[in-house]
């Protein structure tokens, strides 16, 4: 077999695995954001019967590895939350896996799946968020990376990201 097809069975494999995760296939803004991206229709059925409806929030700790920490460091890339509180009638605790984005004005981060503690990974679409200035990253954050002042932020269902 050729060197060069051994390193892609692992990325098929993954791939594969992860269903509900975009696996790259995000379009980046000018600005290196991504760009609108629909909801998987199996999220979409998940979310209603775990009814989680559009604009239901919770608070959330961006990263589970910086449990409230200050600051903090996100990388681009795969993230691990974890709810801090209810949403829909998932519990706390829950961990949430999706994805961030460094590149432009303000970190970008949606979930894809949620797992909750005593539950199997479900597909979910939410984006994190914070009030004014959302969630604006420190100005010594270097490329590929956020600086945020704090470790946690709310995630809202969403229906589609825009």
């Amino acid at each position: 077999m050729p060197p060069t097809r051994a390193p892609l069975f692992p990325c098929v494999v993954l791939l594969l695995s992860t269903a509900g995760c975009p696996a790259g296939s995000v379009l980046l803004r000018a600005d290196g954001s991504p760009s609108s991206e629909k909801c998987s229709e199996e999220a979409l059925k998940t979310m209603r019967i775990l009814r989680m409806h559009v604009s239901d929030s919770a608070d959330v700790e961006l990263d589970a590895n910086q449990f409230d920490a200050s600051p903090i460091t996100l990388y681009d890339g795969p993230v691990e939350s974890f709810l801090v509180g209810s949403l829909g009638t998932l519990d706390p605790g829950t961990r949430l896996y999706g994805r961030v984005w460094t590149s432009g004005p303000l970190v970008v981060v949606r979930y894809y799946e949620a797992k909750p503690p005593d539950g199997d990974t479900v597909p979910i679409c939410a984006v994190a968020r914070l009030g004014k200035g959302q969630l604006a990253k420190l100005p010594e954050s270097k490329p590929g990376t956020a600086i945020l002042d704090y470790s946690g932020a709310s995630v809202f269902v969403v229906d589609s990201f825009r």
